[in-house]
């Protein structure tokens, strides 16, 4: 194959046959010309030898390594230096390279080339580093070498394709090949590149796949092209190298159109693939699939992939070890093993490929549920123990779909499969197998009542419900019903996986119609009672009929029952007696409440094209309680009436979310204002739960979400009383026939603001209530995020209510009076927290919160379950539809802080600022800001199918400064977005919105092209922040924490033209200001460095200083003088700073200060070895002076480090001591590095060393040593030569590590904190 193509260019594969041919004949012994005596010094008069003596490696006979006397830079650049100016240039590469064939053909010399060279253990000149090249390694790595190096080699390498070597020898041809792996830079890549492809072409099998497996690690990207195209010609021809080529295309840069090609070829020869090579070939496939072509390649995979031959079943392999002999079993045993092994590799593929690309596993199920047979699929059910309910959701309705969609014997065999193991399921007692019953029961009657009759397929006689098959859903139905009326988490489980069910999929009308009307008429019999009649009994605080939004007549108003439904039940659990109910009602769950109604609601939403006026006397109607606002009598409360009222209080809280869940779609303005009345009510609640959380501290809220995961764990039930409640009134909200007020709303009157504006300033309750601190979340509600019922995302269309405008009608229904509603700041302040929630566990969840297959996901969905299923894009979508509104809510918010800020001129937290109002609109402000992040961070904006999102997100934001045309260019618009957000930079009233706000601007600046330009905005806006004086919470402390100033300060840094100059500005001015500044007070440049906060600063700007010099590329010999000398002052930049900041451990020493010190003194030192002393290499001799007062600054530095190892070492600090070994090592290595850096120099005079005792941090010797560090330690003398003074000083003081200390690196798991 390769021939063909290649022998008009080159004749090298019929060299290298022959060359092969003639070491078959010719035994390997005889390539032996000369003999050595072992470890002798190799004396040769060849040039070959001489140059690399001079250069500084020394070549060694018999089995001793090759040593290698200076460091492995130096020589390469030695060596170069010495060729390039030699007279006899370039015949004398010629001549080198001839003696260094001459050498090798020895074959001890040849495999003494291509292993490591020893370094020398006595010369300090090396770097240090662990690792030594071979000889031939570092000639490859000479350019003008490289060529004929590599011509050699591979002239070399047929010699050795037939060498049979035992397994402790050494593999000549894997040793050569290894030899051109990661090669700094490849001279000719295309000639190599044809070379190795004729080498494959004729080498051995066991050859071929070594060198195809390192092809990626050869070449470089720009042949990767031609390399796929040969392999995949390789590929056809021999089928035994298809695991190495694919594994390797893999690795390659190529076109996408050409892996297409190589999968098809792939696909074609599947069923003739080895088992052993299948996991490979599988991983290749799953990798080039397109959303395109998911479902069609899947196909046809799982049509293809027929494993039945490969996996005995285990009563099979049993019975025939029994009767093989001990020999045979052995062997057949150890065969079935690795077939096994085989298997579990290929299902361990398919499992990740499934797991972490949606596409294949959508492909997937798809291509499940087309599949023709299901009989193959009958024995999953036994393994329903170890999958989490979502994965048991999806099962069953692959499993239904593909028993009911078919009506054949195989469909009826799996119908009755699925129906023995729901009803034994749902009859155990094990809570989490009831569990599995109710979702697999539910998820099997929605396939089995699916509304089938816009199927085309369908005729209308097979796409109704039958009679036969509607009894069997209800009976399925009413079975579920009954073993989970017990208990009733399993009842309110049941409610909400049916309540899905019916929102998710569309049913047929007649079973709907039977579940409409069951669900309507057991609601009213549990949880429904006339308002005229209080409930009697013994409770312990008085019965009240609360929260009621109209006025009812007492012959029809109604209410839902809660309080004595709650105290039965608790009273129940104590075995206490039952308190007066007439025997024919019948007791439930109080925690059934809100899950049943949000299944009744859903049924008549489905049932009447979303009208809910047949329900929507429940949004009215008062509920049984007590009076809530505990007062004094808090305290004479018993632990049990405690939790009793929080009890109460979370129930009640959950039937009003999910109240405002059901009519918060409303259009009425009378409705808009109910439900905005709900919202309020759902704030004054959670305050009020918050006094009793607080001194409840044993207390365990009951559940409030049953339809994720979090019923793994078996919950405590409770057995419910058989009781039978009269029906008190029906649900319908009665109108009166004599023409009577439809809404006198006094509760809505008292809302009424008389101003309308839309901050005001008290708010009820809440003004009492409010702590005047910052304002967040409070840690026990959120701690209880998990029992609340969640809210919709349908719910956030209130944000689009501004001021709700009502006509109060008289009794011949003309306007009496008009009332106005608004979203208040606190329920606005509840939208937004709960949406933020939202976006970040869809748009923005943690790569840490992945969890294995099979395994449980733990809390990471609670509260998120009715959101989870929904695609991301439709939350983007949603979301994209408030964007209008929110920047209404943003700008009215901005407008606020920029009028208090001139009424109070200028000072936003001044006296006459009311606090509650200042802290719930500065969270408001907060979360909208994240609201706006974390929508435009989502990642799915990358894809195309998402680009008109983001275009018609962009052009809301841009609209808002000046109305534009629809078709503007993208880059058009993120500029005028950015303008528009930049502009509130002015009215920012927190320094964490200060943050959010940045990181916004930079989410909306990475999608721009224009990069430099943004970078200069974003750190000029963020170094404002930095210098402004921010609202401080305590007195004694500010409210800006460390981890968000950390953040700040990175971006700044980040983001500025001259990292450099920032860092000094701040260690040179703005610390000095903090230093002479009183202990409270703060630096007057920047405000936000306070000693508090002085360890932030410092932890960032040392973190970024060598950040920023790791990136400095240390040059070559051949680069510029410019070039030269602008590095050269760079690093005269970087260590003045790092001398700055190393210094102000001499102010602040305490511990985490000197922490970072220790950390990154350490890796800024390392940064200088590597990336600065070879630009000191070959600046030396032009910039003498330049390079000496470079190394006298850091000689003082480093000094200062080993006061600081000493230090540590005397206080015995172990989170500061286990830094000191590795710093010690590090010093160490730069006093060899600079020892090298003027021998190459030729200034090997000016290094002398001095004695250097131990001190502490300010400069006092410490007198108690330890004896072995005692005799690595130097003492301090001067110098009398300029050069020697530098040098000498800068390299003493590091050297009292040098002997004793060889302590191993570990690795820094401890990081300080603040």
């Amino acid at each position: 194959m390769v021939s063909k193509r290649r022998l008009s260019k080159s004749e090298d594969k019929e060299s290298l046959t022959e060359d092969a041919s003639k070491t078959r004949k010719q035994p390997l012994s005889k390539k032996t010309k000369k003999s050595h005596i072992a470890n002798e010094v190799e004396e040769n008069d060849s040039i070959f030898v001489k140059l690399l003596k001079v250069s500084g490696i020394i070549l060694k006979t018999g089995e001793s390594q090759n040593q290698l006397a200076v460091d492995q830079i130096a020589f390469q650049k030695k060596l170069f230096q010495t060729l390039r100016r030699h007279p006899s240039y370039p015949k004398i590469i010629e001549e080198f390279v001839s003696g260094l064939e001459s050498y090798i053909e020895d074959e001890d010399s040849f495999r003494n080339c291509l292993l490591s060279c020893e370094r020398l253990q006595d010369e300090e000149a090396s770097m240090g580093a662990s690792y030594s090249k071979s000889l031939i390694k570092l000639l490859l790595g000479i350019d003008i070498l490289q060529p004929a190096i590599i011509k050699t080699l591979f002239e070399k390498l047929p010699e050795y394709f037939f060498e049979n070597k035992n397994s402790d020898e050494i593999n000549i041809p894997r040793l050569i090949v290894s030899q051109l792996k990661w090669l700094d830079r490849v001279v000719d890549g295309k000639d190599l590149t044809t070379k190795i492809m004729q080498l494959i072409s004729i080498a051995p099998e066991n050859l071929q796949h070594d060198i195809i497996t390192s092809l990626p690690e050869i070449l470089g990207d720009s042949q990767h092209a031609d390399v796929g195209k040969e392999l995949s010609d390789l590929l056809i021809e021999n089928t035994s190298l298809t695991v190495p080529i694919l594994d390797v295309l893999s690795s390659l840069r190529l076109d996408p159109n050409f892996l297409l090609k190589v999968r098809q070829l792939v696909m074609d020869k599947l069923s003739s693939i080895r088992l052993e090579d299948l996991p490979v070939i599988i991983k290749f496939i799953l990798h080039s699939i397109t959303a395109v072509d998911a479902l069609e390649v899947i196909s046809e995979l799982r049509e293809k992939l027929d494993l039945q031959h490969c996996v005995l079943p285990s009563r099979l392999q049993a019975s025939q070890v029994k009767l093989k002999s001990k020999g045979r079993a052995s062997s057949s045993g150890n065969q079935e093993s690795s077939g096994q092994s085989c298997i579990i590799l290929l299902f361990d593929v398919i499992k990740s490929a499934i797991r972490y690309e949606k596409t294949i596993s959508e492909a997937w199920i798809k291509a499940i549920e087309n599949t023709a047979s299901v009989s193959e699929h009958k024995g999953i059910l036994d393994y329903l123990d170890n999958i989490s309910p979502q994965q048991i959701r999806k099962l069953f309705y692959v499993l239904s779909t593909l028993a009911f969609s078919k009506q054949n014997e195989a469909s009826s065999h799996i119908q009755d499969d699925m129906h023995l193991v729901i009803r034994k399921q749902l009859s155990s007692t094990v809570f989490k197998y009831k569990l599995i019953g109710i979702i697999g029961a539910v998820t099997m009657a929605g396939i089995m009542a699916a509304d089938r009759s816009e199927s085309p397929s369908l005729t209308q006689e097979r796409a109704n419900l039958s009679d036969e098959q509607c009894t069997q859903v209800t009976s399925l139905l009413q079975l579920v019903h009954s073993c989970s009326e017990q208990s009733p988490q399993a009842s309110a489980l049941y409610y909400d996986e049916f309540a899905n069910l019916i929102q998710h999929e569309k049913l047929d009308p007649k079973a709907l119609e039977w579940v409409g009307h069951t669900i309507c008429n057991d609601f009213q019999d549990a949880f429904v009672v006339d308002s005229c009649v209080v409930p009697e009994g013994d409770f312990p605080f008085p019965v009240k009929a609360l929260y009621g939004l109209e006025e009812y007549d007492t012959q029809d108003g109604i209410a839902i029952n809660l309080l004595p439904l709650l105290f039965s039940q608790d009273f129940a659990k104590d075995g206490g007696p039952v308190t007066s109910q007439e025997s024919g009602q019948k007791l439930v769950s109080p925690l059934c409440l809100a899950p049943y109604f949000r299944l009744l609601r859903l049924c008549v939403e489905r049932q009447h094209n979303g009208n809910l006026e047949e329900i929507d006397g429940l949004l009215d109607c008062p509920i049984f309680l007590t009076d809530l606002e505990p007062g004094e009598k808090l305290e004479s409360m018993s632990a049990k009436e405690r939790s009793f009222m929080c009890s109460l209080i979370f129930l009640t809280l959950n039937w009003f979310r999910e109240i405002v869940n059901a009519f918060c779609q409303e259009t009425s303005p009378e409705m808009k204002g109910k439900v905005l009345t709900r919202l309020k009510h759902i704030v004054e609640l959670q305050i009020i739960l918050e006094k009793y959380l607080a001194v409840t501290p044993d207390y365990v809220p009951p559940l409030g979400n049953f339809d994720v995961e979090t019923l793994d764990i078996t919950p405590h039930t409770v057995t419910a009383i058989s009781a039978k409640i009269r029906k008190k009134g029906k649900i319908e909200r009665k109108q009166k026939t004599d023409g009577s007020k439809t809404s006198s709303s006094d509760t809505l009157s008292e809302e009424k603001n008389s101003e309308c504006d839309p901050t005001p300033s008290h708010r009820g309750q809440l003004n009492k209530e409010f702590t005047g601190k910052e304002e967040k979340t409070s840690l026990l509600l959120h701690n209880s995020h998990a029992f609340f019922r969640e809210l919709d995302i349908e719910v956030f269309s209130i944000l689009h209510c501004g001021l709700v405008t009502k006509f109060i009608l008289d009794t011949e229904m003309h306007t009496e009076a008009t009332e106005v509603v608004q979203l208040g700041p606190p329920e606005l302040l509840f939208l937004l927290e709960d949406l933020s929630q939202k976006l970040e566990s869809m748009l923005t969840p943690p790569i840490a919160r992945r969890v294995p297959f099979l395994k449980n996901k733990g809390s990471r969905n609670i509260g998120f379950s009715h959101l989870q299923q929904r695609s991301a894009q439709e939350i983007v979508h949603c979301v994209f539809q408030l964007l209008t509104p929110m920047c209404n809510h943003l700008e009215n918010i901005h407008n606020y802080f920029q009028c208090l800020a001139a009424e109070n001129h200028g000072v936003v937290d001044g006296p006459a600022v009311k606090v509650q109002e200042y802290h719930i609109m500065s969270s408001c402000y907060q979360r909208l800001l994240q609201i706006f992040h974390g929508l435009f961070a989502w990642s799915g904006f990358s894809q195309p199918e998402n680009q008109n999102l983001l275009y018609s997100a962009l052009h809301v934001l841009s609209s808002r400064l000046k109305q534009g045309e629809h078709s503007q260019p993208l880059e058009e618009l993120l500029s005028q977005s950015f303008h528009y957000l930049q502009n509130f930079h002015q009215s920012i009233p927190s320094f964490q919105c200060a943050l959010y706000l940045i990181r916004l601007l930079m989410v909306i600046l990475e999608k721009s092209t224009a990069s430099t330009q943004n970078k200069e905005k974003i750190a000029s806006l963020a170094r404002q922040f930095l210098c402004r004086v921010w609202p401080s919470g305590d007195k004694e402390k500010s409210n800006i924490s460390n981890d968000q100033l950390h953040a700040l300060l990175c971006i700044y840094l980040e983001h500025t033209d001259s990292i450099l100059k920032a860092i000094e500005e701040i260690a040179g001015v703005g610390v000095p200001e903090l230093i002479n500044s009183p202990k409270d007070a703060s630096s007057s440049t920047f405000p936000t460095l306070t000693r508090h906060t002085f360890v932030v600063f410092f932890r960032v700007m040392m973190a970024e200083l060598e950040k920023t010099v790791k990136k400095i590329e240390p040059g070559t010999a051949a680069d510029s003088q410019q070039i030269h000398e602008e590095k050269l002052l760079y690093w005269n930049m970087a260590v003045r700073d790092f001398s700055i900041l190393i210094n102000l451990i001499k102010v602040f020493d305490s511990h985490p200060v000197l922490h970072v010190c220790l950390k990154y003194g350490r890796l800024f030192v390392e940064a200088f070895l590597k990336q600065c002393m070879p630009l000191l290499d070959f600046s030396f001799r032009k910039h003498r002076e330049d390079v000496l007062s470079l190394l006298e600054t850091f000689q003082l530095d480093t000094r200062l480090l080993h006061h600081l190892c000493g230090h540590s070492k005397i206080h015995q600090d172990t989170r500061l001591t286990q830094h000191v070994p590795l710093l010690k090592k590090t010093l160490e290595l730069l006093v060899c590095r600079v020892k090298a850096m003027l021998t190459l120099n030729n200034c090997r005079e000016a290094f002398w060393l001095g004695n250097l005792k131990n001190r502490d941090l300010q400069g006092e010797e410490i007198k108690s040593q330890n004896s072995q560090e005692s005799t690595a330690d130097e003492s301090e003398d001067d110098m009398s030569s300029q050069a020697s003074k530098s040098k000498a000083t800068e390299d003493g003081e590091e050297d009292e590590v040098s002997a004793g200390e060889k302590e191993q690196e570990s690795d820094e798991s401890y990081d300080e904190s603040d």
